[in-house]
């Protein structure tokens, strides 16, 4: 089970929101490049990098705080990206510039032929972000729910070649009211490519619950505000995590 430490880029800074409210941003460090080497040092096996700016502007805005990541953890560690990314040109800088993966979200839903060209230019990169509440995908920033239900997108996006799906339930993000395990193991169910779980993780008992259910397809979890409250040892989780799936 891979716990995979988030990094919140707003402005140059690290921050986290709650439920993707741009105002309700709180810092937790002004460097992201030392955080990122907090996390490594902790035991983190990969990195999860949101371009805050980028997702609202539609475009990369934080290209040097995420440069300066990618140089302070070097190849050894996997870094992936989401936010602003909605062209071919922007996937290429980045994965030439060392990043590993690159998230695809809302230009995944409204614009699929995008999507499709970039699994067929650099396949093995590219993951989608999926959000969604009550089962129905979300995009912009969440605040547009469509009719699409996420099992039926991820079995599409499986088949034009995705990497993995990180499937957020926005309704916990960032509230420490625990992952939507269930939802989450439906569409691991659903689907052969992996799952990543997002959105909610609070405590240890989280984690518990996702090892049980890796088997499941559940490849790993985002870790959030949970890590920077400490409410959830990073270290420590990893380890019990590593402890509980051999």
């Amino acid at each position: 089970m891979l716990l995979i430490p988030a990094i919140d880029l707003k402005d140059g800074h690290c921050v986290r929101l709650k439920q993707g409210d741009m105002e309700q941003s709180t810092t937790f460090g002004e460097d992201p490049a030392a955080m990122a080497r907090r996390w490594v040092n902790a035991g983190a096996r990969r990195l999860h990098l949101v371009d805050l700016n980028g997702a609202f502007a539609g475009k990369p805005k934080n290209f040097a705080a995420i440069k300066a990541i990618l140089k302070e953890v070097g190849e050894d560690i996997p870094v992936q990206l989401g936010g602003g990314i909605r062209d071919l040109d922007t996937i290429e800088k980045y994965i030439d510039g060392g990043l590993r993966y690159v998230i695809i979200g809302t230009a995944a839903v409204k614009n699929p032929g995008f999507l499709k060209d970039a699994c067929t230019a650099f396949g093995g990169h590219i993951i989608v972000g999926l959000d969604a509440k009550d089962g129905k995908v979300a995009t912009d920033g969440w605040s547009k729910l469509t009719g699409h239900e996420v099992a039926d997108l991820g079995k599409k996006f499986q088949d034009w070649g995705v990497e993995s799906i990180i499937y957020t339930d926005i309704g916990r993000d960032g509230m420490l009211s625990g992952i939507n395990i269930e939802a989450t193991v439906k569409l691991a169910q659903a689907l052969t490519i992996p799952v990543i779980a997002s959105g909610g993780l609070g405590s240890m008992g989280d984690i518990e619950q996702l090892c049980a259910v890796q088997e499941e397809g559940v490849q790993g979890v985002i870790c959030g505000r949970a890590i920077y409250s400490g409410d959830l040892d990073f270290a420590a989780a990893q380890a019990r995590a590593d402890a509980l799936n051999g």
